[in-house]
């Protein structure tokens, strides 16, 4: 069935054509949600939270642009949501000149579900940040209206969260060399 047909059908609350959708784009949706996510619980409720929002507002999805790239902003917004719910968010105001560093790493040592997990480790205001950057492509700006911060204080949290990994990536790096 045409995706074109089944979001006709979701507006008129269609289960079958809302499982459909769900089937189609859960599993990215929930990849996702596990990069703002704490663990994978809170991925899962993201993900569910997530749905119930898209099927409740899917009437306001007009047909411009990717349906796709709607739902995955429904996704973020519903997990920086239930973080500021949840547990407020303390973020840190530096001001200073964030400075963008290469992170150079020997892809023989690092597997991607390694990075992840490190992703995952840092504290939540610098995941955030990371992620919508990094792995989003949003812009400082856009962050500091989501996370309602300046954009100098999204710089900062990139600057550091980057600073993070780069330790604790060679301090990975320093554990593979003496083995």
């Amino acid at each position: 069935m045409e995706l074109e047909k089944l979001i006709k059908k979701c507006k008129k609350n269609d289960l079958q054509a809302q499982t459909k959708v769900y089937q189609l784009f859960a599993g990215k949706l929930f990849a996702l949600s596990l990069k703002y996510a704490k663990n994978q619980q809170d991925a899962e409720d993201v993900l569910q939270d997530s749905f119930l929002t898209i099927f409740k507002k899917i009437h306001q999805y007009s047909g411009k642009g990717s349906f796709e790239g709607w739902l995955k902003r429904i996704v973020i917004n519903t997990a920086l949501q239930k973080y500021r719910e949840n547990s407020p968010l303390y973020l840190i105001k530096e001001e200073a000149e964030a400075h963008e560093e290469e992170v150079i790493l020997d892809e023989d040592s690092i597997n991607v579900d390694f990075l992840l997990a490190l992703i995952q480790e840092l504290p939540d205001r610098y995941r955030l940040v990371f992620n919508l950057y990094v792995l989003d492509n949003f812009s400082h700006r856009e962050i500091s209206e989501m996370l309602e911060i300046s954009e100098g204080t999204s710089k900062s949290n990139l600057s550091r969260a980057r600073q993070i990994l780069k330790n604790k990536l060679e301090e990975h790096q320093q554990k593979l060399e003496k083995a």
